[in-house]
């Protein structure tokens, strides 16, 4: 949730960023009208109050004060009504409103504009033409589509065999090594509360594209941001165990709505996956140096793995509902000759903060404010073995293993059995 200052005094300004994000302006018109209308009206009512207090008698009331007083009761009871439910017109209004970009963000419409900040690694070059992730998962009997397509539907995995291995060996990989940057491991619940889902922003606008558990308040999560972020919410933190840091694995659930006819080959787009996420509560000052720190980390996954990837700055128009600020990380797919995301690392700014009433309080003076929330991929598992596949396989259809892995699997190649 933004803060309302934003809107009330440099409207504009707030306005034309907004808009910039694909924000409709009829919507920010709206919650502008709403939002002074219910200030004008709590005056209003503060001004009944005040009247009914002159009106007191200081002795025994005439008749004439009793019908004065109780007339002006009524008007606030009325006017108390109107401000509520004004107030609660203002309040459904600012959680359909995104974030306000950060004013480092790139201005555009969509991902054809956002800019690329750097490169890393070097790009396989096969003296064959590589297959992609899907053909060669199969073929060595790493994952099981049809079957997982059997027992639940399209969009599912069964990792199989040394698919398992390498799925689970990715995970603790991760996880291993966001711990030893300092990162406290958390393993939290897979289903969350819809309280816990409007903290971060989830809800109510992408309420279409998570699953629902029906009949209850109960949501399966579609990242481990929701139930780390929310560790926090309705707690206020002293400034000096700032900043903290939590690593996360959980398995993810998303409906994927409206992006049926793409990515529709091998795990790249899952209804499941598994994901290594990074959550960081810091102090506003700091927020921005954070958001380097928290993206370098996710792309040291990276650079251990030795998978080329580059990383972007999002544009306006691309930028997440509850993103102020972006970078995307893009990991190079061969049979596809081209970068894919793999991992988003945001700054919400106070936003999240706002939604969750997470505050911090200062150590010099014991004021207490909104606190700023990350949070990035470190990484998406499903995408980073898919990587792995493609970007290692050879000219005979086996996946070399990257060096960092080889003691997780006790390996040196994956191969078929049978050779």
């Amino acid at each position: 949730m933004n803060n309302p200052k934003l809107i009330r005094e440099k409207y504009e300004e707030t306005r034309d960023a907004l808009v910039n994000k694909k924000t409709s302006l009829a919507l920010i018109e709206d919650y502008k009208q709403r939002d002074e209308l219910w200030r004008s009206e709590g005056i209003a009512l503060d001004e009944l109050r005040h009247q009914r207090k002159r009106l007191m008698p200081k002795g025994k009331p005439t008749s004439e004060q009793l019908e004065s007083l109780k007339d002006t009761s009524e008007k606030i009871k009325v006017k108390q009504e109107l401000v509520s439910e004004l107030d609660k017109e203002c309040q459904d209004l600012a959680l359909s409103i995104p974030n306000v970009p950060d004013r480092s963000a790139p201005i555009g419409t969509s991902e054809d504009e956002n800019v690329e900040v750097s490169k890393w690694g070097q790009l396989p070059d096969f003296k064959f033409v590589p297959k992609d992730h899907e053909t060669l998962g199969v073929q060595l009997g790493m994952f099981d589509l049809k079957t997982a397509a059997k027992i639940t539907g399209s969009r599912f995995v069964i990792y199989k065999n040394k698919g398992a291995k390498l799925e689970r060996a990715l995970i603790n990989f991760m996880l291993d090594t966001h711990s030893k940057a300092g990162y406290e491991e958390i393993l939290p619940p897979a289903i969350v509360h819809e309280d816990s889902m409007r903290g971060t922003g989830q809800l109510p606008k992408f309420a279409h594209d998570s699953f629902k558990i029906e009949e209850t308040p109960y949501w399966l999560s579609p990242t481990a941001e929701v139930q780390v972020t929310n560790m926090e919410r309705d707690n206020v933190i002293e400034e000096e165990n700032l900043p903290r840091n939590y690593v996360a694995y959980a398995p993810c659930f998303r409906k994927e709505a409206g992006t049926y006819g793409k990515d529709i080959r091998g795990i790249f787009r899952q209804h499941q996956f598994n994901k290594v996420e990074l959550v960081k509560f810091v102090t506003p000052e700091t927020s921005m140096a954070e958001l380097e720190k928290l993206t370098d980390h996710a792309e040291t996954i990276l650079r251990l793995l030795k998978l080329p990837y580059r990383k972007v700055s999002l544009c306006t128009g691309d930028l997440g509902f509850s993103a102020a600020k972006t970078y995307d990380l893009e990991v190079w797919f061969p049979s596809q000759e081209k970068y894919r995301e793999i991992s988003s690392c945001s700054n919400f700014l106070d936003f999240q903060a706002r939604r969750a009433l997470i505050r911090c309080r200062r150590t010099n003076n014991a004021q207490v404010e909104y606190l700023h929330t990350l949070n990035g991929s470190g990484l998406a598992v499903g995408r980073t073995f898919a990587a792995i596949l493609e970007n290692y396989q050879t000219n005979e259809g086996a996946i070399r293993v990257p060096d960092v892995l080889k003691s997780y699997l006790n390996l040196e190649i994956i191969k078929n059995e049978w050779e």
